[in-house]
């Protein structure tokens, strides 16, 4: 019972949010409370930039892994059309858009106009990135009518948080956007229409991508595979495990093909002399990084991989 009115508290106290079209720092806290690092002033989990650097060279399959076998099954979105094969990492900046309702629409942007925001609703989110963010939108899939960015919005997308955006919906002037260096975007589609009956309904709140339930705060990665939604406190497992991955997929090439180890010695829990060999190999190979021993035997001892 007891746990039944908190569920009842937490909705009511979401509902009567909804119009401010975000959620309270307090809820931000109960959502994300397994982060246990730095914050944005409203709450948002704040994954370190030399994190979101390390995500860049990760393999998405390894992380997928990761997840999965730490019980977050529902964190892959697929089939995206891109601008161009640039992976993109960064803390998700979250927007939820519905199609519009007159009167709901009038009374979001007549408030947005005095608390001083200007533009359509689409441009919102954008004056709150800063770098190292990721723009994340559930725009319901909406094609015709539903590019919830141009060109101009991606280039001050660009100049605010360094990256693109991901889309559950459309964008339009992809000529010009492609010119946008270091710039991608993952939509459903491109459309030459403009934004159409739709309003920003939900500004850094929960959303959905596909069957991924994105929070605010969450590490993405976006690669031409696909993208991943990493809650922010696996962030650092997820990442640390799939670089060790990698170079485990390339001590034991090496190994293997040497004849020095069997491929089931490679694939099963490591004797001492193997951890041994592989730390001396990664002194020898320094562009696939260090590890301690007590690192190796802590990612070893976890077998998330």
């Amino acid at each position: 019972m007891k746990l039944f009115s908190a569920i009842i508290l937490f909705t009511l106290s979401f509902a009567s949010q909804l119009h401010a079209q975000t959620i309270t720092k307090e809820d931000m806290l109960f959502l994300t409370s397994e982060w246990k690092g730095e914050r944005f002033d409203d709450g948002r989990p704040k994954i370190p930039d030399d994190l979101l650097e390390r995500a860049k060279n990760i393999m998405i399959d390894d992380a997928w892994t990761v997840l999965r076998n730490e019980g977050y099954v529902n964190q892959y979105a697929g089939d995206w059309k891109t601008v161009n094969n640039n992976t993109m990492t960064g803390r998700a900046v979250t927007a939820m858009y519905m199609p519009s309702r007159p009167d709901v629409e009038k009374n979001i942007k007549e408030r947005g106009a005095a608390q001083g925001r200007k533009g359509n609703t689409n441009a919102w989110p954008i004056d709150i990135l800063s770098k190292g963010d990721l723009y994340v939108a559930d725009a319901y899939g909406k094609i015709s009518g539903g590019p919830i960015m141009g060109a101009t919005l991606a280039n001050s997308i660009y100049s605010k948080s360094g990256n693109g955006v991901v889309f559950n919906g459309a964008s339009r002037d992809l000529q010009e956007i492609q010119n946008i260096e270091g710039f991608n975007a993952f939509v459903r589609d491109f459309h030459p229409s403009f934004t159409e009956n739709m309003v920003l309904m939900g500004l850094n709140t929960p959303i959905r991508i596909g069957e991924v339930m994105v929070l605010p705060g969450d590490l993405v990665i976006a690669t031409r595979e696909g993208v991943l939604f990493v809650p922010a406190h696996m962030a650092e497992q997820v990442v640390s495990t799939s670089e060790f991955v990698t170079r485990k997929d390339q001590f034991g090439f090496e190994m293997v093909k040497t004849g020095k180890y069997s491929t089931g010695e490679i694939d099963s829990q490591w004797t001492d002399k193997i951890k041994v060999d592989f730390l001396e190999y990664l002194k020898n190979h320094p562009e696939l990084g260090t590890m301690t021993r007590a690192e190796l035997d802590k990612v070893m001892s976890k077998r998330t991989w």
